[in-house]
């Protein structure tokens, strides 16, 4: 009963994909199904109610896929555009504001932000005294860039994450006014990982974008892991957290949302692992299939062939959540 599919209503397969990694994901729905909206007014247009009938709607069904059509009529009165080709990370970040700012009860959304939100410690330090700021900040997915600052092609999951926690000097331009100094010096600034969630977004940057009229699709093979563990990507310096923390962050993956074509015109799919039967699915709009880690491992990406289907979105889960 689990792999039902969505009827595609109209270039809507990036909205299917991502409805469906959050419709999988048993954490979510056990907050989704807790949520209360007593004016029928109000339920047309809530985003979370609505996603929650689409769930009893996929689940009660004998039907190989349902139709999200009053969730899109739902999402349109919020200005979320139908009949268009989407970005998954913008829609993502999206729907997940949506589902934020609708539910009233600020329990489930303490809850929705443990289960999403990563958190991240942002340094500036002065190289000439011993001025330093800090600032912790909030983040729904961690933007990887899959190049480096010389253009040169990351060539792994692992390397992309060293490369997001690597320290940075800013020189010239962008020389930073000290206030010790009294004057702009040269700064470093650095990342350092404080907290991970239940599920960890990862937005791998495939789209390069050269100039404002031109966009092209980067993609060159990068692995991911089935597993993947923090403390022994990350460095001590590139972490705050105490040992308790650092403990949990054991994930394993749960879903891709995955991009064939080029930055014009393409199609979305995902490929979700079963949380109840450990197994791996394809959910291609209103076609779901079963596969193998190999036909996961085929959204690597190849090189110079710009229409293959390459990994976007990667999501992982704790191993050992708290």
């Amino acid at each position: 009963t689990e792999a039902i599919g969505l009827y595609n209503l109209g270039q809507s397969c990036c909205l299917n994909s991502l409805l469906q990694v959050f419709l999988m994901n048993i954490r979510f729905t056990r907050i989704l199904r807790r949520i209360t909206v007593p004016s029928p007014v109000q339920r047309r247009n809530n985003v979370p109610y609505q996603m929650l009938l689409l769930l009893e709607k996929m689940q009660c069904g004998k039907c190989k896929a349902v139709g999200p059509t009053d969730l899109a009529r739902c999402l349109s009165e919020h200005r979320v555009k139908l009949f268009v080709q989407h970005d998954a990370a913008q829609l993502f970040l999206t729907l997940w504001n949506l589902l934020k700012k609708q539910m009233k009860n600020q329990e489930l959304v303490k809850e929705l932000s443990d289960l999403y939100m990563i958190c991240i410690q942002e340094n500036l330090a002065c190289q000439k005294c011993s001025f330093e700021i800090k600032s912790n900040s909030s983040m729904l997915t961690l933007p990887l860039p899959v190049l480096d600052a010389n253009s040169s092609r990351l060539k792994s999951l692992e390397d992309c994450l060293q490369y997001f926690f690597h320290p940075e000097e800013l020189t010239g331009q962008n020389m930073c006014f000290c206030q010790q100094c009294g004057k702009k010096t040269t700064f470093l600034q650095s990342m350092k990982l404080v907290h991970l969630p239940q599920t960890l977004t990862l937005h791998l940057k495939r789209f390069c974008f050269e100039s404002s009229s031109h966009t092209h699709k980067l993609s060159h093979p990068l692995p991911f892991p089935q597993e993947l563990d923090f403390r022994k990507v990350l460095t001590e310096d590139q972490c705050q957290a105490d040992d308790s923390e650092k403990a949990t962050w054991q994930y394993e993956l749960f879903a891709v949302v995955a991009h064939s074509g080029s930055s014009s015109c393409g199609h979305y799919c995902a490929y979700i692992r079963s949380l109840t039967e450990g197994k791996w699915y394809c959910f291609n709009d209103s076609v779901v299939s079963q596969v193998s880690w190999d036909d996961v491992k085929c959204t690597y990406g190849r090189f110079n062939l710009y229409w293959t289907e390459t990994a976007y979105l990667l999501f992982y889960m704790k191993k050992h959540p708290q």
